[in-house]
């Protein structure tokens, strides 16, 4: 179940955050054997054992609880928020997220392969903040050291919910 990092596509609801300096964007993807349905990947995504622990210490860091029916009504488009997010744009194959300090982005996209597979998009941007002192923008202090772990927690996430959805058989 191969996880690769890839170049953001031009065409990605999250692509406009990689040209603000400073601030960081990522991207992976994965391939499966069969059609899966945006609402389908997302719902997997946020419903995944290694997701529930994000949302377990959301709940409890800052207040911030989700169910997996929550995540059924983001998927489906009934709802625009999700435990600390909000949608901050939707399409028919693509979700971006903003958290609730609007700091951090997370983005899913599919595209149907011509195999018929399809190929899941998972991407990530941390906007940078203007510093107190200086005035200058940065990711600061806490968060760099962080994306090493965020990388790989990224292709776990990936990895988790590719797993998910063969085991559905979707």
């Amino acid at each position: 179940m191969s996880i690769r990092s890839s170049q953001l596509p031009e065409n990605s609801l999250l692509v406009k955050y990689r040209k603000i300096a400073g601030a960081y964007t990522d991207c992976y993807t994965t391939d499966v054997s069969t059609s899966v349905s945006h609402a389908q990947y997302v719902n997997a995504f946020y419903t995944t054992s290694v997701f529930k622990l994000e949302r377990f210490i959301l709940k409890w860091t800052v207040s911030k609880p989700s169910t997996d029916d929550d995540a059924k009504r983001l998927a489906d488009g009934i709802s625009d928020a999700f435990a600390a997010w909000k949608v901050e744009a939707r399409t028919e194959n693509q979700l971006l997220l903003s958290d609730f300090i609007n700091r951090t982005k997370s983005w899913l996209m599919i595209v149907p392969l011509i195999s018929g597979g399809t190929r899941l998009y998972f991407g990530s941007a941390v906007v940078p903040a203007k510093t107190t002192g200086t005035g200058k923008s940065s990711l600061g202090v806490i968060v760099r050291p962080l994306l090493g772990f965020h990388k790989i927690y990224s292709v776990a996430l990936l990895y988790a919910t590719k797993r998910r959805l063969v085991r559905q058989g979707i």
